[in-house]
């Protein structure tokens, strides 16, 4: 541990939290467009799109780790994780405006194109973001300021997803003039260069002050060997997967249940945008909470809550407009937390790992968040696909009675399971205030020593 002063400036963590305002340039329209585009615009049924983005995860069951590793074992005179920001913005953006690019091929011509470009994009994704992830948990050894940190870097965040809700439609429209194919991939090459001059502040605003134990050994064996008997990174982990498929399943339906059920599809993009207003100000709400609470207990309070809401949302009659966006206003607002409670918690089960086996890897660690991300996504958006089929959904015609019902059940009970099950593993989460004080205390006496 460093013995340089803990404390991070404003100007630092603004910078930082300016990098995830890059990532969720990208993140939020894999989580708001990206089944709809495939469905109703690229063209491939939902079935297909579902399975798709599930098989493609399967890869980053060894990309992630690969990568973590990969950003432990980098060296360069600005660090470990800072240089990715700069060495993969523009293959990120290339590939992003590829991703969201409609063919024109047959549609067996069109799934292998999506499978090969889904597959990139989620690649570059992890080797910028991995990195990224990882630079939050050496910015600080103390867990509160790393907390605070966190809600700097999540308010920013969702400052990414207003932008990306409230402009991609207005800019889809603008630039493809009626034509949504040519639209896409022209708004990703906006989204794109916005995030590579954001990543660069990033980069030039942040150092790394914790290092890894003086004597380490660098052992890619032994450090998966710690990261598997990290039960507290294992709780986290089914913590996350099961929080970004409730995301993912409720976010995906949103375009479905304002055109198919609603009957407004341009209300869609004003319920995106409240809802992460109420998330910006829930994120701005987490420390104080957090500090009085302890992360764990909150973070149980607040996906409590967000089952039971969620759960509630589906009595909501499609009339009683106001109420849904109310609804799910006050969804989005006590969810927020969450986020950066857990990102937060994973770098405090980076300094557990160190404190208990002597041997630090942040990257690897951090490479568990980035692939809960990706399963998420891949779990809510294939399990939406394969809902969406089952329910006989049919791109762009009037839905059945059955296909309604789904959908509103896809936009309240389906996801809730999600959450529910993350609030039980989040019970055996065991790395509270007390023991975080001592992990940290010890790692100071040892840094001290050497």
């Amino acid at each position: 541990m460093s013995t340089t002063p803990v404390k991070v400036s404003f100007r630092e963590k603004v910078g930082y939290g300016l990098g995830d305002t890059a990532s969720n340039l990208y993140w939020q329209m894999f989580v708001n467009f990206l089944l709809f585009f495939y469905t109703d615009i690229f063209g491939i049924s939902a079935a297909a799109a579902g399975t798709m983005l599930m098989i493609s995860r399967f890869w980053d069951a060894v990309n992630d780790p690969m990568m973590g590793a990969i950003a432990d074992r980098t060296h360069t005179r600005w660090g470990r994780f800072r240089p990715y920001l700069i060495w993969i913005s523009a293959p990120l953006a290339v590939i992003g405006v590829l991703a969201f690019t409609t063919p024109d091929l047959s549609p067996a011509g069109k799934l292998v194109y999506a499978y090969i470009t889904y597959t990139l994009i989620m690649m570059a994704y992890t080797a910028i973001n991995i990195p990224y992830s990882a630079l939050m948990g050496v910015l600080s050894p103390n867990t509160q300021e790393r907390t605070s940190v966190a809600t700097y870097r999540f308010v920013l965040a969702f400052a990414g997803a207003f932008i990306v809700q409230g402009l991609t439609w207005p800019l889809v429209n603008f630039f493809g003039k009626g034509n949504q194919a040519v639209g896409f991939p022209l708004t990703m090459a906006v989204y794109g260069i916005a995030a590579g001059g954001l990543f660069y502040i990033t980069f030039a605003t942040t150092r790394e002050r914790v290092q890894p134990p003086v004597h380490q050994k660098t052992s890619l064996k032994n450090d998966l060997k710690d990261l598997v008997n990290n039960r507290p990174w294992m709780i986290l982990l089914v913590m996350s997967i099961f929080t970004l498929g409730y995301i993912i399943v409720r976010s995906g339906t949103i375009m479905f249940y304002f055109k198919y059920y609603v009957g407004n599809e341009g209300q869609a993009a004003l319920f995106m945008v409240l809802g992460t207003v109420a998330v910006i100000a829930g994120v701005a709400c987490t420390q104080f909470f957090s500090n009085l609470l302890g992360k764990r207990k909150f973070y149980l309070i607040v996906m409590g809550l967000t089952s039971v809401l969620t759960c509630a949302f589906y009595f909501v009659p499609k009339e009683r407009i106001i109420l849904v966006f109310a609804t799910h206003i006050l969804i989005s607002f006590v969810m927020a937390p969450q986020a950066p409670l857990l990102w937060s918690m994973y770098a405090d089960t980076a300094d557990y790992s160190e404190w208990k086996n002597k041997r630090r890897a942040t990257g690897l660690v951090f490479s568990a968040a980035t692939f809960a991300q990706k399963f998420g996504l891949a779990l809510g958006g294939g399990l939406g696909g394969w809902l969406l089929a089952m329910f006989g959904f049919v791109a762009n015609i009037e839905q059945s009675p059955q296909t309604i019902w789904g959908i509103r059940m896809m936009m309240s009970i389906i996801p809730a399971v999600g959450t529910i099950i993350a609030t039980i593993a989040a019970v055996f989460y065991e790395l509270d205030e007390k023991t975080m004080a001592v992990i940290e205390k010890d790692l100071k006496e040892r840094k001290t020593d050497e």
